[in-house]
């Protein structure tokens, strides 16, 4: 078994990290996983929540807000539609995308209205975990 994969991770605004990594924990829509080396192939959809890269300098983490994750045996590629570096301006940025979630829920009805109200739970959990 290899010891470490290559990590990316992109949004549509730029590259945020490419590294080597011992394991990366994905907030995936399915549930929670981890990504190791060799791990079986799988592509799977993400929702808000916290990304976790564990690496040779240790632990980063970026909050996500959807996208997709490929995993493959040598390596992990997270295509987010929105990441950022933990800290004070990724917090200020989801608690605008929150306000907004928070707001068309509102005016949502049936499975659209529970589908948003969905969202912004995630990314209140997510903001909480900022502080």
């Amino acid at each position: 078994m290899a010891d470490m994969m290559q990590f990316d991770l992109v949004s549509p605004e730029r590259k945020l990290t490419s590294v080597q990594a011992y394991s990366v924990q994905i907030p995936a829509a399915e549930g929670d996983l981890t990504a190791m080396p060799d791990h079986a192939p799988l592509i799977t959809t993400l929702r808000p929540g916290v990304l976790v890269v564990n690496g040779a300098d240790g632990e980063t983490r970026f909050a996500v807000t959807g996208g997709f994750a490929e995993i493959t045996p040598s390596a992990t590629s997270v295509l987010a539609e929105r990441a950022y570096p933990m800290g004070q301006e990724g917090r200020d940025a989801l608690q605008a995308l929150l306000d907004e979630t928070r707001a068309k829920a509102a005016s949502a009805e049936g499975n659209d209205r529970d589908a948003l109200n969905k969202t912004a739970d995630d990314l209140a959990q997510t903001i909480s975990t900022m502080n």
